[in-house]
This record gives structure tokens, sequence and C-alpha cells, in this order.
């Protein structure tokens, strides 16, 4: 059973027409561990109806490096009394997109959100808890809300019920302006994986890193650029022991010299003239468009 059952239930009415029922020994924050049942339920459900699902992101991660959490705790995610997560991001195929998706969801119990302008263009559909505790965002194919959008066609199935550690990684470190909480997930997720140079179980693919990369200067650039401000961040971490630095230092320093040495693309030579003079990132919606907040307000009234 369920321990966060309930039949005490608070009712809070906000943000227009928002309905949220949740147990009131919560406090009015959703638990880390419904978001991580949650997320491995609907995975596995998915998985029953032979539809590929694949969680993203925080979640995705903490479920990855589950092991590490003593590791997770010096890192201090969040401060006292704020809630650790606050959606699910999964990925699947374009092919189960029109009714699949639709209907695999309704049958969990979760609705979904009215198709805009915004979630069309980023092949995305946007579900509601049936409790309102949080919302959960699908991509097809593609991450297209990103500073460098990311093909999942080809990995989708390398791993389960999240995405593989590479892709979480790159999933982080694609972001230009990356919020604490992505820096200190993606030390995370190389503290608890080591690096590899081919495809293998549990480990971060540096080369296929530095392949995507060689081809793409923008990319490349923002990456590598995170990979550097990762490397001092570590170094100047209060909480992290110096065996602990070291072991993140010298994967970061792997990374880092596996895409140094990958033969770059003329492609990329030829964009490297321009460098930082032209925009090298895509721009992504913020939180007031589709996270948070603004996603409720257009939830379709009863």
């Amino acid at each position: 059973m369920n321990k966060f059952a309930t039949n005490s239930y608070v009712k809070a009415e906000a943000l227009e027409d928002r309905i949220i029922e949740m147990p009131a020994e919560w406090g009015g924050i959703v638990p880390t561990e419904v978001f991580l049942q949650e997320g491995e339920r609907l995975v596995g459900e998915a998985l029953k109806r032979r539809i590929p699902l694949r969680l993203l992101g925080g979640v995705a991660i903490r479920i990855h490096c589950s092991e590490f959490m003593d590791f997770a705790k010096k890192l201090v995610r969040l401060g006292e009394g704020q809630q650790e997560y606050t959606d699910l991001d999964l990925m699947s195929l374009m092919k189960f997109r029109k009714n699949q998706m639709k209907d695999f969801f309704n049958e969990m119990g979760y609705e979904k959100r009215p198709t805009t302008m915004s979630t069309a263009d980023t092949q995305r559909q946007i579900y509601f808890h049936p409790k309102g505790w949080f919302y959960v965002d699908v991509f097809f194919d593609k991450l297209l809300a990103a500073n460098h959008p990311l093909d999942f066609r080809e990995r989708l199935e390398l791993d389960s019920p999240t995405v593989t550690p590479t892709d979480l990684l790159l999933e982080k470190v694609q972001i230009v302006f990356p919020g604490e909480k992505d820096v200190k997930d993606t030390i995370l997720l190389l503290y608890a994986h080591e690096i590899a140079i081919q495809e293998e179980k549990n480990r971060i693919n540096a080369d296929f890193i530095a392949t995507k990369l060689a081809d793409d200067w923008g990319f490349w650039y923002t990456v590598t650029t995170n990979l550097k401000g990762l490397r001092q961040y570590v170094g100047d971490a209060p909480n992290l022991t110096e065996t602990e630095k070291q072991n993140l230092a010298s994967k970061i320093d792997k990374l880092l010299k596996t895409i140094d040495d990958k033969p770059k693309s003329t492609k990329w030579k030829m964009r490297s003239v321009m460098g930082v003079r032209r925009q090298w990132y895509n721009p992504v919606e913020t939180s007031q468009t589709v996270g948070e907040f603004g996603i409720w307000r257009l939830r379709e009234k009863k």
C-alpha cells in the first residue's frame, strides 16, 4: 500500500480554477517520494500497453542515483520547507502522440491540457494530476523545449524507467543559464556514474557526447562552458570532501578531453569563426508560459 494513502484531505483553491486535494499531514508540500513512485508507475503501466515512455529531468536523475542519497544530501538541493519537484518530465515517440497517449493518461486518471500554439510547436502534451498535485510534461521524439534540442528517437529504449545517464547529462549541460538545482543535479549524476568511451549500462558515454558536439559549435560551446564552470563550482563546494572533489574533477576532465580530442566537422569550424557574436542557442519558454503558475491558468474549466 502506498504509505501516502489517506482519507484525511484538505482542499485548497488557487490560481483561478486550480483545485488541490492532498493529505493534511503534507503541509501543502507534495513529498519527493510521490514523484518518484508516480513516475515509475506511469512508465511501468505504459510498458504493459507497449507504449515507450521514459522519465527525464530531476526526478529521473534522482531515480538513477538512488544509491547515492547520502552524497545527494550534502548538495542541499533545496531549502527547508521547499517542495523538491513540481512536475514529471517524460519522453515518448511521435507515433504514440495522437490517440494512444491521451487514452493512456485518461486511463491513469489524468486530464489533458488543451492544445495551444506553444504545445503544438514543441511536440509536447501536458497532463494534470487527478488531485492537482503536479502536472506531467510529455515530449515526443525530441526535446525541443531546450537551448540545444535533443533527439531521442534512437536512444529512448536504451534504459528504463529513465533515459540513459548520458542523455540525462546532456539534458542538464545543454542549458545556457543553468539554475542551482540543475548544477546540483549534474554533480549528483556525475558522482554516481563512471565515464565510458562507448554505450554501457549505467555509464556516461563520453564518445557519444563528443561526437554530437563535434558537429555543432553552439552546443559544444554551451556544454564545455558549463563543464568548466562545474569544475570550478565543485572545487569551491564547502560540503564536499577532497576525495569527492577529485572524483568529480577527474570525470569532468575526462569528458572535456574526449570532447576536445574529437575531430570537428567543417560546419563546426565555420560556425566557430562567428563565436558568441551571434546567438548560439535557442531561446526557451519561461515558467510563466508553460510551468508553475501559468500552466494551471490554461486548465479547462469544468
